[in-house]
């Protein structure tokens, strides 16, 4: 299947439609689809597709030799000797027509060849510039591409014409997927699968999410049952720590110090293991809305919902599971609270995207330029509050206040004045209205008093609607 992706397939086709060189580099985590993207484009025009493999550097000239000269009907030739001779022919080639060259897999050649990053570069600046080749660079290895590809010190630096990391479906384009779901359900596959369409595929629309949970995740042999740690073996060594602070965030430690106690490491040393979890795409950094990055308040959080939930739910119960059978283990998942408590911060998550969907169409009161988080003391309640999601235009004067309940219980009195009265956080020349997000709907009180307090109520159906 191929849902969402619009934007990114008319980038390339513009791209491809250039009358002069142009040089994509594309990459993202793995899973995210990104060759399902580029063979979704080489639907709409003639392509050279390459697919690199883990094999020497001799095995993948050989391999690239046989695409190239067939492309061009001259498969009786030999392959070429080198990468060199490769590129020098598809120079040649290039000056006389049109041609669209997809390397897949980029790292795969690069770490194996360390030179083949100078040989391209060297060919692009004699001669490939001045041709009509649309290249396209792909690598799944987000450090290799943003470093080895796209870096300062790289000899490629500078001269690509584009680049595009692919990111996850949001929560709208992911339930795509589940068009017969009820809005409930959609959310919760979001929370447990995230945006990464190779698993939104593997889940079966026609079955209920507890019978896919059973069959795709916990029987024995289903693809998503480690999924997590056959990511993190393609990437990194020394699993232990990984996994470590991976379980700590996933239950509850955010803080640095928090973090680092739990796995008995020092602070400096679980930084680190941080900082390669944010390259990666696993982790994220946040500060309060509208401070400064560099705030002594900085927590991190899950940027992967699959593996926040692996994390939560399969990883810190494994060996209790395995003496359950897969339907147990899938009753168990759903009779805990946590569940409920996990779902409450993938519902902020969700209205988050649901903001940012409107922003963009410009249906807000204003275009924010803060948008996130927000906690701190609040004057009024004499205590640390939070906001679920704070918006502020690029002044400050101008606030949009969202409260997210996802509960089985109406929005209620106490939460609406709760919601109010974190006005009080901000100056009283500020601008302030309010944006109420409820799982189950909303009190009679509330939906009595919402215009004159300036309160715009969304139900979970209408996320869906929009």
């Amino acid at each position: 299947m191929f849902i969402a992706r619009q934007k990114e397939l008319g980038q390339l086709k513009d791209l491809q439609q250039s009358d002069h060189f142009e040089f994509l580099i594309m990459y993202g985590r793995r899973r995210v689809g990104k060759t399902t993207l580029l063979k979704e484009f080489a639907k709409t025009c003639k392509v050279i597709f390459f697919s690199a493999q883990e094999k020497n550097d001799y095995l993948n000239l050989v391999d690239f030799s046989k695409l190239i000269l067939s492309y061009f009907n001259l498969s009786k030739l030999s392959p070429f000797d080198n990468w060199e001779d490769a590129f020098s022919f598809l120079k040649d080639r290039c000056s006389q027509e049109k041609v669209t060259l997809i390397i897949d897999e980029f790292p795969f050649l690069g770490k194996e060849n360390p030179s083949l990053k100078s040989i391209l570069q060297h060919n692009i600046d004699h001669g490939l510039k001045d041709t009509n080749l649309f290249l396209i660079l792909c690598g799944s290895s987000i450090s290799f591409m943003e470093n080895e590809v796209m870096g300062y010190q790289s000899p490629l630096y500078g001269r690509s014409t584009s680049k595009l990391e692919l990111k996850p479906l949001d929560y709208l384009d992911s339930s795509a997927f589940f068009e017969n779901y009820s809005a409930e359900d959609k959310c919760l596959i979001y929370g447990i699968l995230g945006g990464i369409p190779s698993y939104l595929e593997k889940f079966d629309r026609k079955l209920s999410i507890k019978k896919n949970l059973k069959q795709k995740l916990l029987t024995e042999g289903a693809f998503l049952k480690d999924e997590p740690q056959t990511l993190l073996r393609m990437e990194l060594r020394d699993l232990n720590t990984y996994n470590g602070i991976l379980e700590a965030v996933a239950l509850g430690a955010t803080k640095l110090n928090e973090i680092a106690t739990k796995i008995h490491a020092e602070t400096s040393k679980t930084s680190k293991y941080i900082d390669t979890l944010k390259n990666l795409r696993i982790l994220k950094r946040e500060t309060p809305c509208g401070e400064e990055t560099v705030s002594r308040k900085t927590i991190y959080s899950f940027t992967d919902n699959f593996f926040a939930f692996w994390y939560q739910f399969i990883f810190s119960n494994q060996n209790y599971f395995s003496l359950l059978n897969p339907a147990e283990a899938v009753d168990e998942i759903f009779e805990e609270n946590a569940l409920s408590t996990y779902m409450g911060h993938i519902f902020e998550q969700i209205c988050y995207e649901f903001l940012l969907r409107k922003a963009k169409h410009k249906e807000l009161a204003f275009v924010p330029f803060y948008m996130g988080r927000w906690w701190g003391a609040n004057p009024v309640r004499k205590c640390q509050d939070d906001i679920d999601i704070l918006l502020k235009d690029k002044t400050g004067s101008q606030i949009i206040i969202c409260e997210c309940k996802y509960k089985n219980e109406h929005f209620s009195k106490e939460d609406y004045q709760t919601m109010l009265s974190r006005k009080a956080v901000f100056s009283n020349d500020c601008d302030i209205s309010y944006i109420a997000f409820s799982k189950s709907g909303f009190s009679s009180y509330v939906k009595q008093n919402a215009l004159k307090d300036r309160v715009t109520l969304f139900e979970l159906e209408d996320l869906f609607n929009s």
